[in-house]
C-alpha cells in the first residue's frame, strides 16, 4: 500500500515505515503530524484517485529529526565586466517516518 501525499508544497510517494526528508516542519522532534492532502492511494491494486484530494484520507507520521542539507554554492559572473558574486545556501529539512495510511 502506498499513497501520493502533498507535504509542504511538494508531492511524495510514501509507504508505511518509510523515512523521507521534507522541508522543515514546525513540529518538534518526536511529535506526530498528520497530512490530509492525499492525492492518490493504491491499496494492493485498488487505486483511488482524488479530485484533487481524497476526502477522509490521512497520512500520519512522526518527526525523527531536523537536519541541514548539503551546502550549495551559488556563483554569478558577468563576462568582461569584472562582476562576481559567490553565495552559499543550506536548506533545512525534517526527517519523518510514515506510521499509518488511512483511506
Amino acid at each position: 500500500m502506498y499513497a501520493i501525499v502533498e507535504i509542504a508544497g511538494q508531492q511524495f510517494k510514501v509507504e508505511k515505515d518509510a523515512k523521507i526528508f521534507v522541508h522543515r516542519l514546525a513540529q518538534n522532534e518526536g511529535e506526530s503530524v498528520e497530512f490530509d492532502k492525499v492525492l492518490m492511494v493504491d491499496n494492493n491494486g485498488a487505486v483511488t484517485v482524488g479530485a484533487p484530494t481524497i476526502a477522509g484520507a490521512k497520512v500520519s507520521a512522526k518527526v525523527l529529526s531536523h537536519v541541514k542539507g548539503d551546502k550549495v554554492i551559488v556563483f554569478h559572473k558577468v563576462r568582461r565586466k569584472g562582476f562576481e558574486k559567490k553565495n552559499g545556501h543550506r536548506q533545512f529539512f525534517s526527517q519523518i517516518q510514515i506510521e499509518n495510511i488511512v483511506c
